[in-house]
């Protein structure tokens, strides 16, 4: 059940990545996706410890672990739009 829940979480701060990014006509749902559970996921692991909070991955979804894995999402986005168009945006 987390896992799906990751996935929702992920897809939905994604999304929002692409919006604030403003690439969200130029990709798809699926890559909103999966740029969300990677940037999440990555952020989860590696800075929601520091910052003494469980990470997304755990279940328990609090604001602080939401916020990093949508930063997390949007350098994810960056570095993506960066080796795919050449700029960030």
């Amino acid at each position: 059940m987390t896992l799906i829940l990751v996935i929702i979480v992920g897809g939905i701060l994604g999304w929002l990545a692409s919006k604030v990014m403003r690439t969200d006509a130029s990709q798809g749902i699926f890559l909103n996706i999966v740029v969300g559970v990677v940037g999440a996921l990555l952020a989860g692991f590696l800075v929601t410890p520091l910052l003494g909070a469980a990470p997304i991955t755990s279940g328990s979804f609090s604001i602080v672990s939401l916020i990093v894995s949508f930063i997390g999402a949007l350098i994810l986005l960056a570095i993506v739009n960066l080796f795919r168009r050449g700029s960030v945006r």
